[in-house]
Formats: C-alpha cells, structure tokens, sequence
C-alpha cells in the first residue's frame, strides 16, 4: 500500500517479525510488538516495526501501513492496514475515538483511591533532542486536555498491576498521568519510576498494551489481545501478583 523505497530484511527480520502477528485477515494485521522496538522513525540506527512492514509487501510493491503508534519501550498489540480503503476507515475512527485500548502495568504500590479517572492537561517539552511530557494547568498556552482511567487489578506489600485505558491519546500519556498521582509505572526512567520491584531489576519500561478493540473495515468490532512477554510475566511473580 506504500510507495515508499523497499527496506532490505534478513530472513531473521521477516521470520521475528511475522512471528509477532497475533490477527491477521484481508484487511488488517496486528502485531504484539516487542519492547526496545520502535514504532516509526526515531535516532536509533535500527530497522523499526514500519520498515519490518516491508517482509508483508505484495507482488505490486504494496505493503501494510501503521495506524497508530507504541512507545519504543511499551510492548503490546499494534495495528496496520493491509488496504488503502482499510487505512482510510481506520485512520478516521482513530480520529474519531472509536478505538478502545486497555494496557497492564506494575508499579511499586496500588493508588489510593484504587480506580479512578486521571483528568489532567499535558504540555510537550523539548530538552535537549528528547521529548517530555508534564502536568500543566488547562488554560496553559499548549496544554492538551488528557484523561486515563485506571483500576488496581492485584496488590500485594511488593507491588501493584495496574490496567489503564486511554481516554484520549497524547504522548506519553499513561507514564505521565500514573507520575502525577504518584505512581510512576516500573522501570520508567523518564517520568520517575523506580528501577526495581519486589527486589529484582525492572528491564524495561513495565507497559504493554493489552488489547484493542476497533472497528472493522468489514462491518462489526474486532478485539485483539497481546499476551504477556516474558519479562512482564516473571516480574509480576516476583511481586506475587
């Protein structure tokens, strides 16, 4: 579908990338992207999850197309089009808010109160060549309005999972709002989380996109859910969750 120039792949790329699909019909194609990989473009000379697009490319030179993005450290199901009828549909129910995300979480404590909504404005910042995200009042020149809601699924004295679904959809949103509340999510270097939990080492930012429910280009709703990597898994033991 893209007339972008074709990316080069080795047959581990297309083999790693084709073992992420998790949904897959003549109009859609969903991934459970691994953490460390980038959605779209970013500094790291490294292909992302749009290049490895490239090892679904068809005869005519066509190959799916992204409908929205994952942080390069958040794992967890993303979408891409496989047409361009496909692309435009779900391109404006992205607009439109008709895709529904839920995504688990661990952190060092459950909130208090233990489910609520997070209703707070977000300002972009620029420091240095990276990007932030932080707490501003609503009437703040730039501020985006951005809400979460969020419910302590287990708890225990080491830890906590979360499940957060986004109400809007702005950078950084869920790390950025679970902070504010004090509860910065496990292995979040950027926005304060800490780097261990239950005593063992977080890996990573501690954030995987679950599922996601959308509407079909066909007719009907679609959900696809995205099981647990390994290292979300065995730290969410650790705590006894």
């Amino acid at each position: 579908m893209t007339d972008r120039i074709p990316v080069s792949l080795s047959d581990e790329d297309i083999a790693a990338v084709r073992s992420w699909v998790i949904h897959e019909d003549a109009s859609v194609i969903a991934f459970n992207k691994p953490s460390g990989l980038s959605s779209q473009g970013g500094r790291i000379k490294a292909h992302t999850l749009d290049d490895l697009l490239w090892a679904f490319a068809r005869s005519n030179g066509k190959r799916p197309d992204l409908i929205h993005r994952l942080d390069r450290d958040t794992s967890g199901v993303i979408l891409a089009a496989k047409t361009k009828p496909a692309a435009g549909f779900l391109g404006k129910a992205l607009q439109a808010k008709k895709l529904s995300k839920t995504y688990l979480a661990l952190v060092a404590a459950a909130p208090e109160p233990r489910e609520g909504l997070i209703d707070a404005a977000l300002l972009r910042q620029e420091i240095g060549r990276e990007s932030y995200m932080r707490v501003v009042a609503p009437d703040t020149p730039g501020a985006q309005l951005s809400q979460s809601r969020y419910r302590t699924l287990a708890a225990t004295e080491e830890g906590a999972l979360i499940e957060l679904s986004p109400l809007t959809g702005r950078m950084h949103q869920l790390r950025v709002h679970m902070a504010h509340i004090g509860r910065p999510l496990a292995g979040d270097q950027r926005y304060g989380g800490a780097l261990t939990l239950a005593g063992r080492a977080a890996p990573r930012l501690m954030l995987h996109a679950a599922t996601l429910t959308f509407p079909h280009p066909d007719g009907g709703r679609v959900t696809v859910e995205a099981p647990l990597p390994a290292d979300f898994v065995a730290l969410k033991a650790a705590a006894g969750l």
